[in-house]
């Protein structure tokens, strides 16, 4: 009897039923999340799925979205065949095509896009997955274009900048060994779900929570020591007064802050504005909570922080609001030590793994001369680390045309429910001559496209992952793709062929390019698919805590900077602070005018526990949970507005409108309003300007914009 065979009849009484026991991963949030499944399947079909016990990572556990993974697969508007638009954009009529009529189309209309207009006059993008992404960017530049762009033009990029421009690019909070968390929008029941387990054990341990957000959650009701119920968009101005306390009563880690940081002088300046009164009156805060939380945070050492990906930097002062916080950890010296946050090194897709990859240096082979990429003069700090371009602007440069035309779109999984404005970027599809996009579903975007691919999901494919602790593993289909779908890599790499790029590695396919980006870690991509659970790569390596300390920081001084010098180079032309400035947004700080037509303050895309942005609302299960959009209220405004629950309401502003039903909650601030994303029919991105970005990153403001609300 085989190890399989053993553990399915553990599992599943009379085994001799047919069903098999696959393993395989939960691709729906990626990458920082990729739990180990059990997938159940009989006779080609897949009957439940369930979290991997054995599995190094997740332990067994899976949250509400990767049990709905069978239902995903399975939905009835999976894109069977390649398609070909009959009717008008949008109008949603395709007839089918074969494979080889789709590749030569596109083949043929992308080089001619580049041999009338240039390679840049084609734009690549893509939204989830990434598991493909360094073959795709490497596709791009094997093209000539330099526009390849993802959804970290608004998702989690703008954090990797504010640590790149303050110490390094990665560090991640020591839970495990800490006295003391800061959790600044922290709410693991809803994202991250892993992350509840090392925070309750260290509540269980005795030590202290402090839990930071703008709105009540079950995880401040359940773990908070000190919540800190802030007004949104001010969490800037909490961290620079908490530093000032911290400061004035002399809690701060001189000698961490002699030996390893650098402007402290400037900052400590800086700092001195933000008394306590003033502080309070900007975030709503008590005075006595800002006291307390400051004194846990910088006595009750050693105490690190948790940061959400993007809640905090999608908003006008969002890169400054990381940087403030991060210096309340080199103030503190909770930096590189047991306990605080401790910098790290991704191996491969945005994951720490204790391997360095030549993942870069596997897309930038081919790179083209970047500094072509549009809108590269208007983000200095995005291009100064990033090798993508900030497309949130897209709509603007192809109806300007400007610096260049844009006349094709490639599209991986492209979401324009991503992009604010929405409706803006649609209209500008008519300057475009030929547009295609991969999905597994009939989505919104795709209705658009000229061409749509079929793609598969992760259950359906191979592909490769590393996790923490020095992990890797090569996946196996645990279903034949659906239909006549095909996973992205072999999509890109005969679209590659069609098209007679010329790079012999890339049209080789996905595992060479793995074998390549991978290569001296130890193991083959032949070794890894030997085996079905991660495996440890023999010339990985934890970094010890302490390394950063001793062998300096990856900034241009070496040191922890409160002051930037990166930033620094761009404060005359682009009028950026190296301090980590606290600058209200409109949102916070409108003209008279402008706040008495939009007094509400709008929060964009709020996480519900069910979906993750639009990925799963067409999934019966997830739908079920909150089938209709809804708009979150304070009950105390809505009695002002004699609105009710489950009333139809419309959230406005300049930019746009969606109609939504009124939900009433006490766990949002008066003046406040939130809306989940990812809706087709409520498409809350469309109320938000995309002009209103982050100086620094181009980041959209999502979560710090201001609307009106009427009864309709």
């Amino acid at each position: 009897m085989t190890e399989l065979e053993r553990k399915i009849k553990a599992k599943i009484p009379g085994a001799d039923t047919g069903i098999e026991v696959k393993k395989s991963l939960c691709a729906i949030c990626s990458p920082g999340n990729h739990c180990g499944l059990d997938v159940y399947v009989k006779d080609g079909k897949i009957l439940k799925v369930e979290g991997t016990p054995e599995h190094p990572y997740n332990q067994g556990h899976i949250c509400t979205k990767g049990a709905m993974n069978r239902a995903y697969i399975y939905r009835k508007d999976r894109i069977r065949t390649p398609l070909r638009r009959v009717g008008k954009r949008g109008e949603g009529k395709f007839e089918p095509i074969t494979w080889e009529e789709a590749y030569a189309e596109i083949a043929e209309k992308l080089n001619r896009v580049k041999d009338d207009y240039g390679a840049n006059s084609v734009a690549f993008t893509t939204g989830y997955c990434k598991w493909y992404r360094p073959y795709y960017h490497r596709f791009v530049y094997a093209f000539g274009s330099v526009n390849y762009s993802t959804d970290d033009c608004t998702c989690y990029r703008a954090m990797v900048l504010a640590n790149e421009c303050t110490m390094c690019r990665a560090q991640g909070p020591d839970i495990a060994h800490t006295n003391t968390l800061m959790a600044w929008a922290w709410g693991g029941f809803y994202s991250d779900h892993l992350s509840v387990g090392e925070v309750e054990e260290l509540k269980a341990r005795g030590g202290k929570i402090v839990v930071i957000d703008s709105r009540i959650t079950r995880a401040s009701q359940r773990f908070a020591d000190v919540f800190l119920h802030i007004r949104p968009g001010t969490d800037g101005a909490l961290a620079l007064g908490m530093a000032k306390i911290i400061l004035d009563n002399g809690w701060a880690d001189m000698d961490f802050i002699r030996r390893y940081t650098y402007g402290f002088e400037e900052y400590a300046a800086y700092v001195k504005q933000f008394d306590l009164e003033r502080v309070a009156r900007i975030t709503g805060l008590n005075l006595a909570d800002i006291m307390e939380a400051t004194r846990l945070f910088a006595t009750n050492g050693p105490a690190c922080c948790n940061f959400s990906a993007s809640t905090l930097t999608q908003q006008y002062n969002g890169f400054q609001t990381h940087r403030a916080i991060l210096c309340l950890l080199g103030l503190t010296g909770n930096i590189d030590r047991p306990g605080g946050n401790i910098p790290s090194s991704n191996t491969y897709l945005c994951r720490p793994a204790g391997f360095k990859s030549r993942e870069s240096q596997y897309y930038m082979e081919k790179a083209p001369d970047l500094t072509q990429m549009f809108l590269y003069d208007k983000f200095p700090i995005w291009y100064e680390y990033c090798h993508e371009t900030q497309a949130i602007t897209l709509a603007d440069v192809i109806l300007s045309g400007e610096p260049y035309p844009i006349k094709a779109l490639y599209g991986v999984g492209m979401n324009f429910k991503m992009y604010p404005q929405t409706d803006k970027l649609v209209k500008a599809l008519d300057q475009i001559d030929f547009f295609v996009n991969t999905d597994l579903f009939m989505t919104y975007t795709s209705k658009f496209a000229d061409i749509v691919l079929p793609c598969c999901s992760s259950l359906e494919r191979g592909e490769f992952k590393v996790y923490p602790g020095g992990y890797g593993v090569y996946t196996k289909p645990v279903i034949q793709p659906l239909y006549e779908s095909k996973s992205d890599t072999d999509i890109l790499c005969e679209l590659a062929r069609y098209m007679e790029l010329d790079d012999p590695l890339l049209l080789e396919g996905y595992e060479a390019s793995v074998d390549y980006i991978m290569q001296g870690c130890g193991l083959t991509v032949e070794q890894f698919k030997q085996s079905d659970l991660p495996v440890k790569m023999p010339n990985a390596a934890p970094t010890p805590v302490g390394t950063t300390l001793r062998n300096g920081f990856t900034t241009p001084s070496g040191k922890f900077e409160f002051y930037s010098n990166v930033v620094a180079r761009y404060e005359k032309s682009h009028g950026l602070s190296p301090l980590p400035v606290y600058i209200p947004s409109f949102a916070d700080d409108p003209s008279p005018e402008f706040a008495r037509e939009y007094p509400f303050f709008l929060s964009a895309g709020c996480r519900i526990p069910n979906t993750l942005h639009s990925r799963l609302h067409e999934v019966p299960w997830s739908r079920a949970i909150r089938p209709e959009p809804m708009v979150e209220i304070h009950p105390d405004d809505a009695r002002r507005l004699d609105i009710h629950d489950g009333d139809l309401v419309e959230v406005y502003s300049p930019s746009g409108s969606v109609t939504v039903k009124a939900m009433l909650t006490r766990r949002i601030h008066t003046g406040t309003v939130e809306v989940a994303h990812g809706y087709t029919e409520a498409n809350i991105s469309q109320v938000v300007s995309d002009q209103h970005q982050n100086p620094y990153t181009g980041f959209p403001g999502y979560k710090a914009s201001r609307c009106n609300i009427r009864k309709v």
